[in-house]
């Protein structure tokens, strides 16, 4: 059937009423412009780097203590439920 060949009607479509710059289907995430993580393909250790960076800078101004209070809380909590022996971390003196 290579004799019946269909192509794809495209269509230049504007809309009525928009008076806006730019175009306005444009798919762009509204924080992109602040972040420096986003943006040129770089590995994964630049990427990494870029965003510690990034988050010290940021105005938190780093990491919330109740955060890695709780964290260390429900750590503690798994070890306990599945049974871990913490005392290999204690030293013993004989």
């Amino acid at each position: 059937m290579g004799f019946i060949k269909k192509e794809n009607k495209k269509f230049e479509y504007k809309p009525r009423y928009y008076k806006g710059e730019g175009n306005p289907y444009e798919v762009k995430h509204k924080f992109d412009e602040f972040r420096t993580t986003v943006g040129k393909s770089k590995g994964i250790k630049g990427k990494f780097s870029d965003a510690i960076n990034e988050f010290k800078n940021s105005e938190n101004g780093g990491i919330n203590k109740t955060i890695v209070i709780i964290i260390a809380i429900l750590t503690l909590l798994f070890l306990f439920i599945i049974d871990f022996d913490l005392s290999i971390f204690l030293s013993k003196n004989n």
